[in-house]
C-alpha cells in the first residue's frame, strides 16, 4: 500500500512514536480526523505473508523480540542493589508495525466497574501506591465496544460481565478440548465456565479472513490477518487516508521541547544510525510501558532537568506485570490441543479481590496448551520423567498431544520503587542507556499467585487429569505486560498525565500505552489499553481543533 510521506521541513500535526496495539489506533483515529500524522517505528514493516512458523526462530530464539537486536537488560530487586545484566528476557515487546499485537495470544477482556475504583473499596495497602482511576467503566464503555467493532473481537457475554451497549461484532470461536475440560471441572466445582473474547476473527469481518486454526498463534505473527493486530485492522485505514506516514526502521532517541517547554518533535536515527529530526505541532508516545518511560527519562533539558514531564517523579515508577499460577495434566485421551487459537473458555468466578482470601488479588483463568513440539520437550514434561533416549522419545508421545495447563491471571499491585529507570553503566548499540529494572514483588501479589495456583490444580483434578504437575511460583524478574510507568492521575505530584492523556508539565505532549494504567487488569491488558486509545483520540483531537496543542 502507498502511503504519504513527510519530508524534515514539514511540521506535522501529530508525531506518534509506536505503531502497536495504541499507536495504531490513534494513527488511524487521528488521521481520519483530518491531521496529517507521522509514526515512528523502531522495527520492520512485515506484511503478513512474511510471518513464519519457525518454532526455533519464533519461540527459541525470539526473533520477533526487542532483545534480539539489543539484548542487554539489567535488574536489581531493590533500589539500594547494583544492577546485574538479566539472564532472561526481561521487559519485552515485539519490534515492528503492529508492535506486540502482532503476537498476542489474542485475550480481550474487559475490566470491570470495580477495577476503576479499587482503592476507594479496598482503602490502602501498605507498600503500594494502589489507587483509583481518574474515569470510570461507564466513561470507557463506548470504547470498548469500538475496540470490537473497529478491531474485530468474537465472543458472546459472560454471566459476570460488566454491562456493553452492543453485542459482539462476530461469535464465538470453536470450543476446543481444553475449554470442554474447563467446563467440565467448573460445573464439578460450582463455577461458571464462559466463552472466552478473542481478538480473533471466528468468521470473515471487514475484509479480512477468519482463523484457519493453524495453530501458530501465541507469540506468532499470523498469516491469514484473522488475528487484528493493529497491522491489519486499523494501520491500512490510517494509510488510506493519505494523511498518515508510517516511517519504519526509526528509533526516537528524545522529545525536544522549547524555551517555553512545549514539544517542536522527536529526534531519532534511521536503519543507518543517521540522526533526523522530525517536527510536529504535538507529540504523542505510545511505545509501551518501558520505552514510553526510557524515552521520556532521556529527553531532558533546561526545563526538564529530571526528564521530560517528570517534575512529579512518577515517570518509570510503579510498573505492574501481571502475576500467574497454574498447573498441567495429562489425560487419558488426545487431546490436540496444539491446534487452533490458544483459549476458547475462561472462568471469572475468582475476579474481584475477596478480604477472606486475606490478601488483595484477584484475576480470572483459563485452559490451554500453547506449546509447540520444541519447547514442550525442552522443557514441558514432568520432573521424573526420562530426559534421554527411548524414554524420553516415548514420554514426549505419550504427553504432547494429551497434556494442557489450566493457568491463572492475576492482580500487580503498584508500589513505587519498582520501576524502569536508565542504567548509567551500560548502552546499547545506538548508545542509548540500557532498560534498568528495579523490581520486587508486593507479598499480596506472592499469595495472589500461590492462591490462583491451588485453585487450577482443584480444576485439574475436576477435569479428571490422570497425572498433574506445578512449576514452583516464581518472583517476577520482566514481562511482557508493561503496564503503569507513566499512570493517569487528577493530581500533577502523583500522576504524569490527565484523565485525557496529557502530560500535567507539557500541554503538547500525550501519553497513551500501557504505561498510563494505574492498576494492573487481570492479566489481560490490551483490550484497555487499546479502548484508552480510541477515548485519548477523541479527546486530543478536539484539543487540536480548539487550538490547545
Amino acid at each position: 500500500m502507498t502511503q504519504r510521506t513527510y519530508s524534515e521541513s514539514d511540521v506535522v500535526d501529530f508525531v506518534i512514536v509506536g505503531s502497536g496495539a495504541s499507536g495504531g489506533v490513534l494513527a488511524k483515529e487521528l488521521s481520519i480526523a483530518g491531521f496529517n500524522i507521522v509514526v515512528m517505528e523502531q522495527g520492520p514493516w512485515q506484511p503478513p505473508s512474511q510471518f513464519s512458523h519457525d518454532e526455533l526462530a519464533t519461540i527459541q530464539q525470539g526473533k520477533m523480540l526487542n532483545t534480539t537486536i539489543d539484548p542487554i537488560q539489567t535488574f536489581r530487586k531493590t533500589e539500594k542493589e547494583t544492577a546485574k545484566v538479566s539472564s532472561g528476557r526481561g521487559l519485552t515487546y515485539r519490534r515492528g508495525v503492529g508492535g506486540s499485537s502482532v503476537h498476542f495470544t489474542a485475550n480481550f477482556w474487559r475490566l470491570r466497574p470495580i477495577d476503576f475504583h479499587e482503592r476507594s473499596v479496598w482503602g490502602s495497602i501498605p507498600n503500594s501506591g494502589f489507587a483509583d482511576w481518574p474515569i470510570s467503566y461507564e466513561e470507557l464503555e463506548p470504547y470498548y465496544t469500538k475496540v470490537d467493532w473497529e478491531i474485530g473481537v468474537s465472543g458472546a457475554p459472560g454471566p459476570f460481565d460488566a454491562p456493553r451497549s452492543k453485542p459482539y461484532p462476530v461469535p464465538p470461536l470453536p470450543l476446543k478440548s481444553s475449554g470442554a475440560l474447563l467446563e467440565k471441572a467448573a460445573t464439578a466445582m460450582g463455577l461458571h465456565a464462559q466463552v472466552a473474547p478473542m481478538a480473533i476473527l471466528s468468521q470473515p469481518y471487514d475484509g479480512r479472513s477468519a482463523c484457519k486454526s493453524c495453530g501458530h498463534c501465541m507469540s506468532y505473527g499470523c498469516e491469514f490477518g484473522a488475528k487484528s493486530s493493529t497491522l491489519v485492522s486499523v494501520i491500512p485505514k490510517a494509510i488510506a487516508t493519505g494523511r498518515c506516514e508510517i516511517r519504519v526502521e526509526s528509533t526516537v532517541m528524545r522529545v525536544d521541547v522549547d524555551k517555553t517547554g512545549r514539544c517542536t518533535g522527536v529526534v531519532y536515527r534511521d536503519a543507518k544510525g543517521e540522526e533526523h529530526k522530525q517536527r510536529a505541532r504535538a507529540v504523542v508516545l505510545a511505545a509501551n510501558g518501558a520505552e514510553t518511560a526510557r524515552l521520556l527519562l532521556m529527553s531532558k533539558s533546561p526545563q526538564f532537568p529530571h526528564g521530560l514531564a517528570n517534575s512529579s517523579g512518577k515517570v518509570g515508577k510503579y510498573i505492574m506485570f501481571n502475576g500467574g499460577g497454574g498447573t498441567v495434566g495429562r489425560f487419558a485421551h488426545p487431546l490436540n490441543e496444539y491446534k487452533g487459537h490458544v483459549v476458547s473458555r475462561i472462568i471469572h468466578d475468582f475476579y474481584d479481590a475477596d478480604p477472606k482470601r486475606g490478601f488483595y488479588g484477584g484475576g480470572g483463568i483459563d485452559a490451554r496448551f500453547p506449546s509447540g513440539p520444541l519447547s514442550f520437550a525442552l522443557g514441558g514434561l514432568p520432573k521424573d520423567l526420562p530426559t534421554w533416549g527411548s524414554g524420553f522419545t516415548q514420554s514426549l508421545h505419550d504427553y504432547y498431544p494429551n497434556t494442557l495447563s489450566i493457568s491463572g491471571h492475576t492482580t500487580s499491585l503498584a508500589v513505587e520503587t519498582n520501576s524502569v529507570s536508565l542504567d548509567p553503566d551500560h548502552v546499547d548499540r545506538l548508545g542509548r542507556p540500557v532498560l534498568r529494572l528495579t523490581y520486587t514483588d508486593h507479598p499480596d501479589d506472592m499469595k495472589s499467585k500461590a492462591w490462583f495456583q491451588a485453585k487450577t490444580r482443584e480444576l485439574m483434578e475436576a477435569a479428571g487429569a490422570e497425572k498433574i504437575w506445578n512449576s514452583p511460583i516464581r518472583e517476577s524478574n520482566g514481562s511482557v505486560h508493561l503496564l503503569g510507568t507513566a499512570r493517569m492521575g487528577n493530581d500533577p505530584s502523583e500522576s504524569v498525565i490527565d484523565k485525557h492523556h496529557r502530560a500535567h508539565d507539557v500541554p503538547n505532549l500525550f501519553i497513551c500505552d500501557g504505561s498510563s494504567l494505574v492498576t494492573s487488569t487481570r492479566g489481560q491488558p490490551t483490550m484497555t489499553i487499546q479502548a484508552l486509545a480510541f477515548r485519548a483520540a477523541d479527546h486530543i483531537a478536539k484539543f487540536a481543533r480548539e487550538h490547545a496543542v
